[in-house]
């Protein structure tokens, strides 16, 4: 995926969640569904992006559990 491409989807991933109650839930969804498409660079992006957004959830908990089965920890 180019690089431009990559800034667009995260681009409209925040917007979107932006947008609701839920920001952590919702990232960490579309987190999920990029892991569901085999996209693990882009999945690996919005885990952390959860992490670095809201340490202190249980998404984060869970995004941080995701994150090390895909770098094989």
């Amino acid at each position: 995926m180019t690089p431009w491409i990559r800034i667009t989807l995260a681009i409209l991933v925040l917007t979107v969640t932006a947008c609701s109650g839920d920001k952590a839930k919702e990232l960490l969804e579309t987190a999920e569904f990029e892991e569901r498409q085999m996209n693990l660079p882009h999945a690996k992006q919005l885990y952390e992006d959860v992490i670095r957004l809201y340490p202190s959830s249980k998404e984060a908990d869970m995004a941080r559990a995701r994150l090390a089965v895909l770098n094989g920890k």
